[in-house]
């Protein structure tokens, strides 16, 4: 009766977990179902209308594109933000994603050749901005991040489009779509690439136009995986012929979108690990035996990215290059990638004690020269300061033996600026103190006086009448 009331209970306990592992997982694919809160029909529509390259849309883009010129020039990033919200760039490229999900060759089309005549009407505000501008690049890091596309960039623009597609089809749409255009930075890279136009710099052309490439390329992918999830309505011809050209027109595109992007991608990701890699070598070889590593840098230009070490110190020799290499080697660097200089160091090897203690008694003389030239300025420039002390005890008592009425005085060096030229000139200022006006007579006889006594004519004196 005892074993037979435990399997009950046992049987009761795993019912019970079952239910709850079966409400939890219901109450999951509630919460991620969009069945229920996405309107497709309502979304095609929304797309179609926003892709229209209107008067207002042109001129929007053209007032974006010169905000976000202004924020790469000044370096704020601020500004660069707000221009992004304002822009219409991202409208086009999804709907270019969402035409190659619903095969409709005749949108794509459209929303291609508007998302090109955009491109070239942010390309000329932009090198128009960068030709005009009176101001001088203070830093080129916004620019510099416009031209190398990176792992990062790849991510945020196919979950951007992602959450884009997303939000467009939301019954109740928010600020997403803001945000997403914010995320992935359209316009820095098209105000880039005119900046590289206005200087003849095609480095900044090319890089900036690669990167709003890749951004527009995985935005749209994002899109088509989208709407082939959220099954949008795709469009059907009567004539087979039709269909096929069609099919064949779209897989075409979506041929030439797929190669250049997964090529990018698997680019991005080889060159992010390098860095990565390089990166622990330099932390992991800093210091050599009478060397360090004090600069290194990394180009990706070459057929293969190639990590260029300095060294400062002593001449490294060919055993610690050797190993140093060898160290690279097993951390995935071939030594054919990296590339030492050792113009900063020096070699001790052909050097006599005689000439090292000669070499430092006569870095002990510059250094004792350089301080006794420091001294005797600083000496020189007391005694002036010493020199211009005024004798306060000594002239309050000469005052008061010719004005004994006057209670309180006050004497102080300070400058006299002229207001149109600003040009500071020494004055001394004496305000005396007293219980009544003294006449102005007397004033003007204390002022002369107080003038031959210092030996200063640019003198201010004043009064200060106590009631």
């Amino acid at each position: 009766m005892y074993i037979y009331h435990q399997i009950n209970t046992i049987t009761a306990m795993e019912g019970k977990v079952k239910q709850f592992f079966q409400s939890t997982w219901n109450k999951i694919v509630d919460i991620i179902s969009l069945s229920d809160h996405v309107d497709v029909i309502e979304a095609s529509d929304y797309i179609r209308k926003n892709i229209t390259l209107s008067g207002p849309n042109a001129y929007v883009l053209a007032c974006a594109i010169f905000i976000a010129s202004i924020g790469l020039n000044v370096n704020s990033t601020a500004v660069i933000i707000g221009a992004m919200l304002i822009s219409p760039l991202m409208s086009p490229i999804i709907g270019v994603g969402y035409s190659l999900g619903v095969n409709d060759s005749q949108f794509l089309r459209k929303a291609a050749a508007n998302l090109l005549y955009m491109v070239i009407i942010s390309l000329m505000v932009s090198t128009l901005y960068f030709v005009i501008s009176p101001l001088e690049l203070e830093t080129t890091s916004e620019l510099d991040a416009r031209t190398n596309p990176t792992i990062y960039d790849v991510l945020i623009a196919l979950f951007g489009g992602l959450a884009g597609i997303i939000e467009i089809s939301n019954k109740q749409k928010g600020t997403v779509f803001s945000g997403v255009a914010i995320a992935t930075a359209l316009m820095p890279p098209l105000c880039t690439a005119g900046y590289g136009l206005a200087t003849l710099q095609m480095k900044y052309f090319i890089g900036a136009l690669y990167l709003f490439f890749i951004n527009s390329v995985f935005i749209a992918m994002a899109a088509f995986i989208m709407v082939k999830a959220l099954k949008y309505p795709v469009r059907h011809f009567a004539d087979p012929r039709v269909q096929r050209r069609v099919n064949r027109t779209i897989s075409l595109v979506m041929l030439i979108l797929i190669i250049p992007s997964v090529y990018s991608a698997v680019t991005t990701i080889q060159e992010n690990r390098f860095n990565q890699i390089a990166k622990q070598f330099i932390k992991a070889n800093r210091t050599m035996s009478k060397a360090y590593i004090f600069d290194y840098s990394i180009s990706h230009h070459e057929k293969q990215p190639v990590l260029k070490i300095a060294f400062a110190g002593e001449t490294v020799g060919e055993a610690e290059i050797e190993a140093l290499l060898r160290n690279g080697e097993a951390m995935g660097i071939p030594r054919d990638q990296i590339v030492i200089q050792q113009s900063l160091t020096s070699s001790r090897e052909n050097t006599s004690d005689k000439e090292i203690v000669e070499s430092i008694l006569e870095r002990n003389d510059q250094e004792i020269r350089r301080r006794e030239e420091l001294i005797s300025r600083m000496e020189k420039e007391l005694s002036e300061i010493k020199g211009k002390e005024l004798p306060y005890a000594q002239i309050a008592r000469e005052i008061l033996a010719q004005h004994p009425e006057i209670n309180g005085f006050s004497i102080a060096r300070g400058a006299q600026v002229n207001m149109e030229t600003f040009d500071p000139q020494e004055q001394i200022i004496v305000i005396i103190t007293t219980e009544n006006e003294i006449p102005q007579v007397e004033m003007e006889k204390l002022k002369g006086w107080l003038k031959v006594r210092l030996g200063f004519d640019n003198l201010a004196l004043a009064q200060n009448i106590k009631h």
